[in-house]
């Protein structure tokens, strides 16, 4: 049996200025084909604050977690911090760099990364393990600030990146356990996207797909095998069957992506999914979980009940998350 895992509170800063997708001044330096894909992701607006690093977005996230769960900065065993895009500067540590800032100066940091947006995933294996190595380690943060790499926050033909800080107080047990965990990931989509930015000022950089035919329908073939599979991997090891899942839980790319979700799982994701969507775009690995608060919260999902949540990055991995809702301690959510 896999080690016990549980996300006892989680948090998210989302700035307040709201900015309509129609009126981002980028939409303008479109093609008319790359106009018409933004314009159908079925992302009405975005959070965003210029002012705001990834640093400042994660920081403001923990705060606001740590308050809300009681923890003091002596409270704190260990911090991992799923690492930005694009750090605000090279050799030095972004974890670290949020450890002095919180003050938790007692607890082990490090970072995780490398898989974009489905980062969050290997963060949960990681936290996993270190509770399962040490007995005396008993609340460990996980941290993100989402910013887009580049200037520009459309990633033809993908999505719209908005802003926002993500961060969980894990533990043991608590509202939301993560009974199991499942991953993949495939090299050969390494450089699938990048932006190149050694010879060019941070004003300059854009992110560019390599092969939009690789993306478009090699990759989205791939990943509706992977997907299937490792569905059914999921629910056979768990002894479950597809109408045991009470909710299934994407990220907030596109309307065309959440209708190949359905497709790849035969079921619709549940409606928080559609509404982050529209409000708050793309928030890489804050989606899931934020889409997960955001049905608990609007009782679409109950005590009791299961969920698996959908990551997949284009560098490319894969991963399903199977949660399910409440244990015998602590049952408060945040959002």
């Amino acid at each position: 049996m896999a080690a016990p895992l549980a996300i006892r509170a989680a948090a998210w800063h989302l700035p307040e200025r709201r900015v309509e997708t129609a009126d981002l001044p980028e939409r303008a330096t479109l093609s008319h084909q790359e106009r018409e894909t933004y314009d159908a992701l079925g992302i009405e607006r975005l959070r965003l604050d210029d002012e705001l690093s990834a640093h400042d977005l994660a920081l403001r996230a923990t705060r606001e977690v740590m308050a809300r769960a009681g923890l003091g900065p002596a409270d704190v065993d260990a911090l991992i911090v799923v690492e930005p895009r694009a750090p605000e500067e090279l050799v030095t540590s972004e974890a670290t760099r949020l450890q002095e800032a919180l003050g938790v100066s007692g607890a082990l940091a490090f970072s995780v990364g490398g898989l974009g947006c489905a980062t969050l995933t290997p963060a949960l294996l990681a936290a996993r393990g270190l509770l399962a190595a040490d007995e005396e380690l008993t609340h460990l943060l996980v941290a993100h600030g989402s910013k887009p790499a580049t200037p520009g926050r459309y990633r033809h033909p993908v999505t719209l990146n908005g802003d926002g800080g993500q961060a969980l107080v894990l533990g043991r047990t608590g509202p939301v356990r993560v009974l199991d965990v499942v991953q993949e990931t495939n090299g050969a989509y390494w450089d699938l996207f990048r932006v190149a930015y050694r010879d060019r000022p941070a004003g300059d950089w854009r992110e560019e797909c390599r092969d939009l035919t690789a993306y478009s329908f090699r990759l989205a073939v791939e990943s509706r095998n992977r997907l299937r599979d490792l569905l059914r991997r999921l629910l056979d090891r768990n002894g479950m069957r597809p109408r045991d899942v009470r909710g299934y839980i994407g990220q907030n790319l596109s309307a065309g992506g959440h209708a190949f979700m359905a497709d790849v799982l035969g079921a619709e994701l549940i409606p928080a999914c559609h509404e982050n969507l529209r409000n708050y775009g793309h928030l890489g690995p804050g989606d899931v979980l934020l889409n997960l608060y955001s049905g608990l919260e609007s009782k679409e999902l109950a005590e009791g009940e299961r969920a698996v949540l959908i990551n997949m990055s284009p560098v490319a991995a894969w991963s399903l998350l199977l949660v399910e809702i409440g244990d015998d301690g602590d049952r408060v959510h945040y959002l």
